[in-house]
Order: C-alpha cells, then structure tokens, then sequence
C-alpha cells in the first residue's frame, strides 16, 4: 500500500499501472467522489471518444480512414514492385535445373 510522502506524492503500485496502462509522464486526475477519491488517467476519456462532439469523432475517423488508405495503397505499391521484379529478373525456376548439367 503506497503512502504519501511529505511532499503528497504517491506511488502508484506497477501491478496497477500494468493492469491500466499508467506510463512515466502519464498525467492522473483526481476526482472527488464523495468519501473516495476516483484516480483516471487523464486524456483517456478524450482516447475513448468519451467528452467528444459527434462532428470531432467523425473527424477522428475520417482521419484514421485516410491513414489507413495510405498504409493500404503503400501496402499494394510495394507488392506490385515486387511482382515486377520477379517477373523480368531474367531467369526462369526451370532454367535452375538445367544449368550446370551436361548436355
């Protein structure tokens, strides 16, 4: 159990950190909630897309369908470059067997 330092730090313990995902330079909130105190790990409701208009979630998604346009068409770029090269690299998989052996 953390205790409070002197100068009101705590500690918070890494088996809970672990569980929530709480990293060095993570910013916590504290919220009071009557006789306890509610610890969230600030800038996760906006993560969420919890405390988000409809018009910034739409954005954040028309964002992230672009993003993912752009991996997929990078994606099916290089595979093209791929097959190109395979295709005119100047020698057949049968001409393998054959080179070397007498003729």
């Amino acid at each position: 159990m953390p205790k409070v330092t002197s100068k009101l730090q705590l500690t918070v313990p890494k088996a809970v950190a672990d569980i929530y995902g709480i990293r060095p330079g993570d910013e916590l909130e504290w919220i009071p909630a009557g006789e306890v105190i509610r610890v969230v790990l600030a800038g996760r409701r906006q993560r969420a897309g919890k405390g988000l208009t409809p018009e910034e979630r739409v954005e954040l998604f028309d964002r992230a369908t672009e993003r993912q346009r752009r991996r997929e068409a990078h994606l099916r770029r290089k595979d093209a470059t791929r097959a190109r090269t395979k295709a005119d690299r100047g020698w057949r998989r049968e001409e393998l067997y054959k080179r070397g052996l007498p003729s």
